[in-house]
């Protein structure tokens, strides 16, 4: 199945499932707002969704919310697994890259992730700071654009083909 169409799949998957979400509160440990994940291949692929991610690299869970509060997906990950839930099932991994990837058919920095929407570099990888008058930095092959911190936003965007943008708009400050 060519991965675009998988992709297709697993996101109406994901907007599909039912039940009522609650939402814990934003704290330290937990991260919440609203995702925005572009691929620009060809066809291009997008996707949407409110989450809220509680936990670190190493063990968590990530929740997507479709529209009108419903979950459609629960992320659930710790050492030597990862796994997600969804109205088609639930789907084991060996880690939450390979989960992501799975999902998305295209591999994210989950562990850079946590930091980056804390507005800051992850410690366990060189970065290297904008010079140019921007606010942000490049690591892991990514420019981190942090010019809308002060508006809780955002942007990493791969640079290597496909393009992959994510975007974020966090509901509470860090």
């Amino acid at each position: 199945m060519r991965r675009g169409v998988r992709l297709a799949c697993v996101w109406m998957a994901l907007a599909s499932a039912g039940g009522c979400a609650v939402r814990p509160p934003v704290t330290p440990d937990v991260i919440a707002g609203h995702l925005a994940v572009r691929v620009d291949d060809e066809p291009p692929r997008a996707f949407s969704a409110t989450f809220t991610l509680a936990g670190n690299p190493a063990a968590g869970e990530l929740t997507l919310e479709g529209p009108l509060g419903t979950t459609a997906a629960r992320a659930r990950w710790a050492p030597g697994m990862a796994e997600i839930e969804t109205a088609e099932g639930r789907r084991t991994h060996a880690d939450l890259d390979a989960l992501a990837e799975q999902a998305l058919g295209e591999r994210v920095p989950m562990a850079a992730l946590f930091d980056w929407l804390r507005g800051r570099p992850w410690a366990a990888a060189p970065s290297q700071p904008w010079t140019d008058g921007r606010v942000g930095f490049e690591q892991l092959g990514w420019q981190v654009d942090l010019a809308d911190w002060g508006q809780r936003r955002v942007v990493a965007r791969r640079i290597t083909a496909p393009v992959v943008t994510v975007r974020v708009r966090l509901e509470a400050e860090l």
